[in-house]
């Protein structure tokens, strides 16, 4: 599957990926500043280039199948530069797993955006990658939207502002991050103000 949008394509994992994202996890790590420290430091230090490998090839006999709760950022020229992915939460803006959902509970997408490539960011791709996503979403009938992050991530929170998200939730104190404290936030999609910015 690909999606096409402004300067960017959305698009299904490939082999040629795998080593771009071995180098995102050992060498060109920049992202992982932003993208959850908390969780990203302890992953980056555990990462098994090997182990990796051998996954995600397991992985690539699957054909995808169904909607896409993640897919690769290409620039336009096809130069791999991040990806998208979603989760689930639940009524109280915590992640659920799928399978954990009891009959009747009310579930929502959380989204996210990554541009692992430094030298790409400023840009705009990022917010043309998740406004691209946004409108997969829309379009498979998913109309109530989330994004999570925290207080200190600037680049993240402009993106979302041009997107059309409010912020719903804040935790106050909820993460530690090199020394500083900052807050988790919770921002819902206007999908008016969303349809009318994109």
């Amino acid at each position: 599957m690909e999606i096409h949008y402004k300067d960017i394509i959305l698009r299904d994992y490939r082999e040629s990926d795998i080593e771009d994202d071995i180098r995102w996890n050992t060498v060109e790590t920049e992202w992982a500043l932003w993208d959850a420290p908390w969780e990203t430091e302890e992953d980056l230090a555990s990462f098994d280039p090997q182990s990796f490998r051998e996954e995600e090839m397991e992985g690539l006999k699957k054909t995808p199948q169904g909607f896409r709760w993640s897919l690769e950022l290409d620039t336009s020229e096809g130069v791999h530069i991040g990806g998208v992915n979603a989760y689930l939460i639940d009524e109280n803006f915590q992640w659920i797993h799928e399978k954990d959902l009891k009959p009747g509970q009310k579930s929502f997408p959380a989204l996210g955006i990554e541009v692992n490539e430094s030298s790409c960011w400023g840009r705009g791709l990022g917010t043309q990658g998740l406004a691209a996503y946004i409108r997969y979403f829309l379009d498979n009938g998913k109309k109530e939207l989330y994004l999570q992050t925290w207080s200190g991530n600037f680049r993240m929170l402009r993106c979302a502002e041009k997107l059309g998200f409010t912020e719903c939730d804040r935790i106050v104190g909820l993460r530690r991050v090199r020394g500083e404290v900052y807050d988790g936030l919770t921002l819902k999609l206007d999908v008016e103000k969303f349809e009318k910015l994109s």
